[in-house]
């Protein structure tokens, strides 16, 4: 049996933080966590010296449309394969690759082509756990950069036809409960173990927590997309800050949300009901210039992507940057990071028994950063896919 053994490094272990530690991996999962003071040299296994650095899980990316030049819509093996291989560069061992409103029949060879993909995908690439459908099914009022002309009302029979062609992958919906159907939907959504999202959405308060009570659980990248918070007409933004337990995604690029109320929102919320979300699209590792979302041009200058409208169109953050911007926002600790970009996505997905937390047991998916928090090494699944 192969053995790596990283030692001299800081554990961030889901239970305690090791200082001066180490850790075995073994067919892939975590197979031992110990103090470099109890440490038995193996002479058969690979030896990785963390030079006093730190080690952590694996990142997971609920929220994310593409990088490179590739995106989640352009339903070719080759292209999932590029997207896949760029999040490793970044710290993201696992990802829901994230749709786009489109005509339907866009929408499902989409989905047919990720879940294809998935079960075929490289080891070097970062994993695909599921997929995140985000539209069609929102407020054209509140559509940002999602194409108006295809939106519609929550519609479960045509989700149902989304859910079979993803071959059952669809593990998030965003979802604008106050359109028809919408409460019905994130029902059924709930019922059949999907996350219901609010996004996009022009809901009040009042119609939030209803979606609530019918089972959503988060909110899509908060604040964007969603109707601004007013003293007398709290919206979505209201009723998210006042349900403290219930997690928001956000964008921490410096452009969609600005630092103040990143720390705001940290404040009230703590990193426990934080999802830290890239949304990234294809231009995301190449230039600024011309690019596409959703058929739609998009226009990149200085990493700020909006489309004609001058409506954002995702970003070109890496999650890598995200987590520096957030402990420069917040102060927030390397230990709250890690809630906030593997722990509870993986608790939200059903999988914190395998992902989400440096375990014995769990899948060897961890990243190691430097003193600044900059990217050394990813290795997922106990292979090591990048190094800087």
């Amino acid at each position: 049996m192969t053995k790596t053994i990283i030692h001299n490094i800081t554990v961030y272990g889901e239970n305690e933080v090791i200082p001066n530690g180490y850790l075995t991996i073994a067919r892939g999962q975590i197979a031992a966590i110990g103090s470099m003071d109890v440490f038995q040299p193996d002479a058969d296994a690979t030896m990785i010296d963390g030079q006093g650095q730190s080690i952590i899980p694996g990142m997971i990316d609920i929220h994310i449309h593409g990088a490179v030049g590739a995106d989640a819509m352009d339903s070719t093996p080759e292209s999932m394969s590029q997207f896949a291989k760029a999040l490793v560069k970044e710290g993201t061992t696992s990802f829901l690759p994230t749709s786009m409103t489109q005509h339907p029949d866009v929408i499902i060879t989409a989905l047919e082509n990720i879940s294809r993909y998935a079960k075929e995908q490289g080891d070097e690439e970062a994993e695909i756990l599921g997929i995140h459908l985000e539209g069609p099914f929102v407020n054209s009022d509140n559509a940002g950069a999602q194409p108006k002309s295809y939106i519609i009302d929550p519609d479960i029979a045509l989700f149902k036809k989304f859910q079979d062609a993803a071959g059952q992958m669809i593990k998030v919906v965003t979802i604008a409960p106050e359109r028809p159907n919408g409460i019905e939907m994130v029902n059924y959504l709930t019922e059949t173990n999907v996350i219901a999202s609010v996004g996009h959405s022009g809901a009040s308060a009042e119609e939030t927590e209803t979606a609530f009570a019918a089972g959503a659980a988060h909110v899509t990248h908060m604040y964007n997309g969603l109707t601004p918070f007013h003293h007398r007409a709290a919206g979505v933004i209201g009723a998210v800050l006042l349900n403290r337990d219930k997690f928001v995604e956000i964008i921490v690029d410096g452009h969609h949300v600005s630092p103040y109320v990143v720390n705001l929102t940290y404040q009230i919320k703590g990193a426990e009901h934080i999802l830290l979300i890239t949304d990234s699209m294809r231009a995301k590792g190449l230039p600024d210039g011309d690019y596409e979302l959703g058929g739609q041009p998009v226009f990149v200058k200085n990493g700020e992507a909006r489309i004609a409208t001058g409506a954002l169109a995702g970003s070109t953050a890496k999650m890598s940057d995200i987590i520096k911007n957030m402990m420069a926002f917040t102060g927030c600790t390397l230990s709250d990071i890690i809630q906030m970009t593997s722990t509870n996505q993986a608790k939200q997905l059903g999988i914190f028994g395998q992902k989400g937390s440096i375990a014995i047991g769990k899948d060897a998916d961890l990243v190691i950063l430097d003193g600044n928090h900059d990217l050394v090494m990813t290795i997922k699944r106990g292979v090591t896919v990048y190094r800087a």
